[in-house]
């Protein structure tokens, strides 16, 4: 899917994201491991952390929907998958601690049959 689905006045917006995944805007804060001020408030919102965070979170999506067929099934892959390699964590337990790279990293990996 497009980026521009998520994005509102050149910023990812937490309510477009919450749409989409048809979920709701303090489900998108706990998943990406922000507080409510920062999916609210319009400075919260703008916040390099908050924005940092959110475009992880939608790049693993967006990366991961092809292999599931739904941004639906990609974000409960997210959410829930614990990857191999990394202790049991999920790819939202990896991105919310900052290492979104890894798992964009091992999701490549896996694309390109190696399996971690």
């Amino acid at each position: 899917m497009s980026l521009d689905q998520y994005v509102d006045d050149g910023l990812f917006a937490p309510r477009k994201i919450a749409e989409t995944l048809r979920t709701t805007i303090e489900e998108i804060a706990r998943t990406a491991g922000l507080g409510m001020d920062a999916v609210q408030r319009r400075d919260g919102i703008g916040s390099d952390q908050t924005q940092r965070r959110l475009r992880e979170m939608v790049e693993v999506i967006n990366k991961v929907e092809p292999r599931f067929g739904s941004a639906l099934m990609a974000y409960a892959w997210y959410r829930s998958e614990p990857l191999p390699g990394f202790s049991g964590q999920s790819a939202m337990q990896l991105v919310r601690s900052g290492r979104a790279d890894d798992v964009l990293d091992y999701i490549e990996a896996v694309d390109a049959g190696v399996h971690a």
